[in-house]
């Protein structure tokens, strides 16, 4: 549950009680909140953890949204957690955000006026973010109409009236409020209220009621015949001056004096309700709650006499809390009140009447609001498979759902803002103080048609500058080309290309930590996707991101585009089945060209969210057990599956694994086992694969280091069991978004299976597994590599065997070509030794090739027929010595 402020209140009551129903039903719940107040200590007294999160709006994405599986949001104020949750990954998460005040809807019409489209817009995106928009009454949906987006719902029920009655009375405003409406202590007051969908019977109701108090006025004659004791007051929405001129000449007609009947405006109503001594409820139009204005005047111990509409009928009991009339003939109104009204006051059964109201009013819709969540709940949050089901709204318990938890809030609610109409108001005033700096900081642009003028004859120079500038460039990049340069063959040409290609990439993105890097033992990705999770990455050199995605990749950082690396992430349904494992295959395709380091490491974000991330004497201790080779081909991890929260009940490695998939994990693991060996294994699972419970722990949440080389073995095993695994559940959960690892549809199905099995590729193919305690850097061996013999199946996972079926599968890609769909080939190099000798074979042949080419070139010029001589030529004599008589004879 997310707040905007902990300060007493009607929402805050609410919550409080929906919250302690709810965890009766076996929900978890946890309250975020930007501002502390009185009511944390109410939260935490209930049980229910409380986290303030930072003024500053854009820091509520430290929070990891993927802990829960969903979000109440109560109150606009709560709007910055909303707007963090418009980014990946949090974007799927269930939200219902309730919201209880008029203030936004009150100043879309002054956005509309003053040209703030922008607001307008931001808070339509917010708006469409929630699941469901969940209000407490049917007039403010209609308020927010122009953010509606087919989300609205309406659970009917609040404690506000009695809240506002409360503060009412506490501040004995029954006098002053009597003067400000222009009474006097002999005044007899009847508070004439409607519902605040105003329609074109409203003017013929009121009338109606009008004539139907009429007869009260011979027993409330004032001393002074000019004038009346009784007064009439009138609580309408969206009065008119023709509609006050009617009614004053219909109350006239009736026989009231001048004055004994007008009008309250819309901010004088709990003044109204509050000095009223019976309240009338005028409209007969049916609708779908109880009036809450009834509620309140309830509340304030006031004798209220409505229609028997079908909706007041089930919370009021004529003659017990309340008195009814017939909607199809007002004029029995009279009746009810000349029996309610005794000696210019109301009677004494009245009165009881009235007391009854008040205590039953108190918890009037408290059933049906709880139930009302609790039912929302369930149509709206799908739980993972390793939750145990909470209870169904049905299944509540009536003593709990039947009263709002008022005890809680005794010694806090004098501290209750009275005029909760005013909350909401400062999220938009920062937002409209955000616009109006923006504003501010744009080009000063004049008004009227002379900026429109002067602004299009300034694009218009600014194009033809443009144009005369590129122009100018391609005439220089041409004069550039025609320049001499030295000629050589295509060969040299190509292989000056490749070369300059090849100096262009090594310099591309070369920054500062790219440069350290290079020298670095060790290299942790960070695979993440979307913008939700940059708070949570780092950036120092021994770390680098990897985005699963091109888009929402971080700007200016040097993080890897796994999608471009291995083009089945760009499939959303492999980048979301694989989750963070994608980066694994994603990093080891052609992984020299990417990573030079001789270790490698991943963490998840998620991780660090939990604050579990290695600290700086953890990653300074891991650095020196690799540098001093202390363990050798060690997995090193530090997140521990016994201290997971999803593992409660300190489970061993299946039963978890069980816990966390439905109950299928060893069943699908045992069958993938099978079609990657291509045998038919009569075996149990245990017996096969031995994680023995012997007190030590396993690594979860993709959070380890390993050799480079080890690494690459271990994803080799990875891309076999991975296509073993989808071969077993593509088709069903492709189809149907079902698989047997999970209860519900679940676009993530075997991710919680993969976060597993690097303990079993680990702990089979004799790795040292080593935990490192993250904050200190302490190392403990885990399952002692010396006492593991007989327990490790290590002829399945031994690097001559994965190497051997991997020479297959890439034999059988490469020689075969099968058209069946098939996963492995997509997840990294087809590499295999007749490969490799057939391209050495196909190279050998070219080079051959080429030399018998150049060989019977030089043997087509030496067989070259030769020109034979076909007579003489005398060469004349050079300038100068024409007088000397001699000749040159040559052969032609």
């Amino acid at each position: 549950m997310v707040f905007g402020d902990l300060y007493p209140s009607a929402m805050q009551l609410q919550m409080v009680s929906v919250a302690s129903v709810l965890e009766a039903m076996g929900y978890e719940i946890k309250v975020f909140s930007l501002e502390d107040g009185p009511c944390g200590n109410i939260w935490r007294a209930i049980g229910v953890p409380v986290r303030i999160l930072p003024e500053d709006r854009t820091l509520p994405n430290s929070v990891d949204w993927l802990d829960y599986d969903g979000i109440l949001v109560n109150s606009i104020e709560a709007r910055p957690v909303v707007s963090s949750l418009l980014h990946e990954p949090f974007k799927s998460i269930p939200v219902i955000w309730t919201v209880h005040e008029c203030s936004l809807a009150h100043r879309i019409k002054e956005y509309n006026a003053s040209g703030m489209i922008q607001i307008i817009d931001a808070w339509k995106e917010v708006f469409s973010r929630a699941n469901v928009i969940v209000f407490p009454n049917y007039i403010l949906p209609v308020m927010y109409a122009a953010f509606d987006s087919g989300n609205y719902f309406v659970i009917p029920g609040s404690p506000s009236e009695a809240f506002q009655a409360d503060s009412f009375i506490a501040k004995h405003y029954h006098q002053n409020a009597r003067i400000s409406l222009g009474l006097s202590p002999k005044d007899f007051v009847i508070a004439i209220v409607g519902t605040p969908f105003s329609y074109s019977e409203n003017l013929m109701e009121e009338t109606l009621v009008l004539q139907a108090v009429g007869p009260l006025l011979q027993q409330l004659r004032s001393e002074n015949s000019t004038e009346s004791e009784l007064k009439v007051k009138m609580f309408t929405r969206n009065i008119t001056e023709k509609h006050r001129m009617i009614l004053e000449s219909a109350a006239l007609s009736v026989g009231f004096p001048r004055g004994a009947v007008d009008h309250v405006p819309a901010g004088d109503k709990d003044n109204l309700l509050g000095t009223a001594d019976l309240v009338i409820y005028g409209s007969c139009l049916e609708e779908q709650s109880f009036p809450s204005v009834l509620v309140q005047a309830m509340n304030l111990e006031k004798l209220v006499i409505a229609p028997d509409l079908a909706i007041i009928r089930k919370h009021i009991d004529d003659g017990v809390n309340g008195l009814l009339f017939p909607r199809k003939n007002i004029g029995m109104l009279t009746q009810v009140l000349l029996r309610a009204v005794s000696n210019g006051k109301v009677s004494v059964s009245g009165q009881k009447i009235a007391s009854v109201g008040k205590a039953y009013a108190k918890n009037l819709m408290a059933s049906e609001t709880i139930e009302g969540y609790a039912v929302l709940l369930e149509n709206v949050i799908k739980f993972p498979a390793d939750v145990l089901s909470p209870l169904t709204a049905g299944e509540i318990p009536l003593a709990l759902k039947q009263e709002w938890k008022w005890h809680l809030f005794e010694d806090v609610k004098h501290l209750h803002r009275m005029n909760e109409s005013l909350s909401g108001y400062k999220i938009l005033q920062k937002l409209e103080q955000e616009w109006h700096n923006n504003l501010m900081e744009r080009p000063s642009v004049s008004t009227p048609k002379i900026s429109e003028a002067f602004s299009a004859i300034a694009w218009e120079e600014q194009r033809a500058n443009e144009v005369m500038d590129m122009k100018r460039k391609m005439e220089e990049d041409e004069l550039k080309d025609r320049t001499d340069q030295l000629h050589g063959t295509w060969e040299e040409v190509y292989r000056n290309v490749k070369r300059v290609e090849r100096l262009k990439n090594e310099l591309h993105e070369r920054d500062d930590k790219e440069l350290e890097r290079t020298g670095q033992l060790l290299c942790i990705y960070e695979p993440f996707f979307g913008e939700g999770t940059w708070p949570f990455l780092h950036q120092s050199s021994l770390y680098r991101g990897v985005g699963l995605s091109s888009k929402g990749r971080r700007p200016g950082a040097d993080d890897i585009d796994a999608s471009s690396r291995l083009p089945l992430l760009s499939n959303v349904y492999y980048r979301d089945i694989l989750g963070e494992f994608g980066a694994f295959f994603a990093l080891a395709n052609r992984i020299d060209r990417i990573h030079k380091n001789s270790w490698i490491g991943f963490q998840s974000w998620r991780v660090t969210a939990r604050k579990a991330n290695l600290s700086n004497n953890a990653e300074t201790a891991i650095l020196e057990a690799i540098q001093s080779q202390k363990h050798g081909d060690t997995f090193y991890f530090w997140v521990r599956m016994d201290q997971d929260p999803r593992n409660h009940a300190n489970k061993d490695f299946w039963s978890f694994c069980d816990a966390i998939n439905a109950g299928n994990c060893r069943l699908a693991v045992l069958e993938a086992f099978q079609r990657m060996y291509g045998v038919q294994l009569d075996l149990e699972l245990d017996s096969l694969l031995h994680m023995p419970n012997d007190g030590d722990t396993w690594s979860v949440m993709q959070s380890w280091v390993m050799p480079t080389r080890s690494f690459l073995e271990f994803v080799m095993f990875s891309r076999m069991f991975v296509d073993a695994l989808d071969a077993q559940m593509y088709d069903k959960h492709h189809q149907t978004g079902h698989c047997i690892l999970s209860l519900h549809k679940d676009r993530h199905c075997y991710s919680r299976l993969l976060e597993l099995i690097v303990n079993v590729w680990a702990f089979h193919s004799a790795r040292r597994m080593v935990y490192v305690n993250p904050e200190t850097g302490a190392m403990q061996e885990q399952h002692q590599l010396s006492g593991r013999r007989g327990q490790m199946s290590v002829q399945w996972f031994s690097y001559a065997t994965l190497k051997s079926m991997d020479e297959e599968l890439a034999e059988e890609f490469d020689s075969e070509h099968p058209d069946r769909r098939w996963l492995w080939p997509q997840t990294g190099e087809v590499f295999w030794q007749g490969l490799y000798e057939r391209e050495r074979i196909m190279r050998q042949q070219e080079k051959e090739r080429r030399k018998q080419q150049s060989r019977d070139k030089i043997q087509r010029i030496r067989k070259r027929a030769k020109q034979k001589t076909i007579g003489k030529y005398i060469k004349p004599s050079p300038e100068g010595t024409s007088g000397l008589n001699h000749t040159m004879t040559v052969d032609l």
